[in-house]
């Protein structure tokens, strides 16, 4: 199979998985309230674990490996700061489309570097689109019971516009490889940009103890924290 033909499959199974979570979401209760609360909530944890995991196993990895520590810390911190910037505007403009917003802002960096990746090093590829497919499953699941408590969206129509949004990631995927696999520091950044702005949308949205209504600066210590650890690590290797 040609490269460009498996970058397509990998980002399409990986954005895919947004409207199957959606679709998942739909079906009726699944035992006592109870046990369907917790299992509902488990499932946004988990998406929650796939994100860290692609951030420690794939993208800092990966993004750290081509980059002075400097460049490395700033991309990382950039993200977070970009992601936090999106989050502000998102909740001042009260726009009934930020859980797509924030859907996209993970995904579309995700398959650009997936496709640089592929072109760099097919197992790594590989592994990002299993973790990019993790990931876009409870959110797709979570994201599409909020959408349809806050706006007047069918299921129908919301499923077919996350179907929409999967699109995207072979476009991206395809950009990565053609264009940005030529220019490996770039894709680094990008991978390190995407890290920063996961970790900050973990500690926004998961972890309850590190989050204050109305107030966005919180969240970003986990990004701070985590660049202290990653210039600590690439002094010392």
């Amino acid at each position: 199979m040609e490269s460009w033909h498996t970058v397509i499959l990998l980002t399409l199974m990986a954005g895919m998985a947004m409207p199957l979570g959606g679709w998942l979401s739909g079906i009726g209760r699944l035992g006592p309230v109870w046990l369907d609360s917790e299992l509902r909530h488990g499932i946004v944890a988990f998406g929650g674990g796939a994100l860290l995991s692609a951030v420690a196993l794939v993208l800092v990895p990966e993004g750290s490996a081509k980059l002075e520590m400097p460049l490395a810390v700033g991309c990382l911190l950039a993200g977070g700061l970009g992601f936090m910037g999106l989050d502000v505007w998102l909740q001042r403009s009260g726009t009934q489309a930020s859980q797509l917003a924030a859907m996209l802002a993970d995904f579309v960096p995700e398959a650009l570097a997936l496709g640089a990746a592929f072109a760099l090093s097919g197992e790594g590829g590989v592994l990002l689109a299993a973790l990019m497919a993790l990931q876009n499953l409870p959110e797709g699941f979570s994201a599409i019971q909020e959408l349809g408590h806050s706006t007047h969206y069918s299921r129908r129509r919301l499923l077919l516009t996350f179907t929409g949004m999967a699109l995207l990631g072979p476009v991206a995927g395809l950009s990565g490889l053609f264009w940005l696999s030529h220019y490996p520091q770039v894709v680094s950044g990008i991978m390190l940009f995407a890290a920063g702005g996961i970790l900050y949308s973990l500690f926004q949205d998961l972890a309850p103890e590190a989050r204050l209504d109305q107030h966005w600066a919180p969240p970003l210590g986990a990004v701070l924290g985590f660049a202290l650890g990653l210039g600590g690590d690439m002094l010392i290797n």
